[in-house]
């Protein structure tokens, strides 16, 4: 599958916020964002004309950044969160939490969404006991996410755990770290999820 595969501190720098796209580099002092906190390239400290559609479009890119989607894949998820009971731009945030690599990210088996992706495509972990190496499998409430017994030592999982304390674990997940085990407990609500990006504008983008 097509992915982007560039360097993703430029990605931050252009969103102007942290994205939290390279695991423990981004709460260290090397966080690009810190360092130059202008977009990149040669025009980067020019102070740009921020139209209506402009606002729009760089609140979708950052949600696609954050979760590492394509436009056509960002596209379905908008058009499915859109047919759902509810409002448009939450259902969105939800479906997106929902995602295996997500899951995994956000308990601390990771630490980012793109190291997740690449442990799930590795047979590295199971929901609710079978083995499943889709990233984008999304979960449900009582579904429980563990690594597999041959893959608990691995080093990238190790490190990723013991980093969670300063990340800390969402209210809807619970974790039980000696059994390497998450459960989902509930759906995200808005505050939970708590990210950089105000999904209303997304909303308004799709429906111009």
């Amino acid at each position: 599958m097509a992915r982007y595969i560039g360097p993703v501190c430029r990605l931050c720098r252009r969103e102007g916020t942290k994205l939290f796209l390279k695991g423990s580099r981004c709460f260290s002092d090397k966080c690009a964002i810190d360092r130059r906190s202008y977009p990149p390239g040669q025009h980067g400290q020019a102070r740009p004309r921020i139209s209506e559609y402009s606002a729009q479009l760089r609140e979708k890119q950052k949600l696609k950044r954050i979760y590492g989607l394509l436009e056509s894949q960002f596209r379905q998820y908008f058009f499915k969160a859109e047919r759902k009971k509810g409002i448009a731009g939450e259902n969105l945030l939800r479906l997106l939490e929902s995602r295996l690599d997500n899951v995994v990210y956000r308990l601390g088996f990771a630490s980012s969404r793109k190291q997740a992706r690449m442990l799930i495509r590795q047979n590295h972990f199971a929901v609710n006991g079978k083995t499943v190496n889709i990233p984008s499998c999304l979960v449900d409430i009582n579904d429980a996410v563990e690594v597999k017994e041959g893959s608990r030592g691995l080093l990238p999982i190790q490190s990723a755990l013991e980093q969670i304390e300063g990340r800390g674990i969402p209210a809807w997940l619970e974790l039980d770290k000696t059994r390497f085990r998450g459960t989902v407990k509930a759906l995200p609500t808005k505050e939970e999820i708590a990210l950089p990006v105000n999904e209303q504008l997304v909303v308004e983008l799709y429906s111009r």
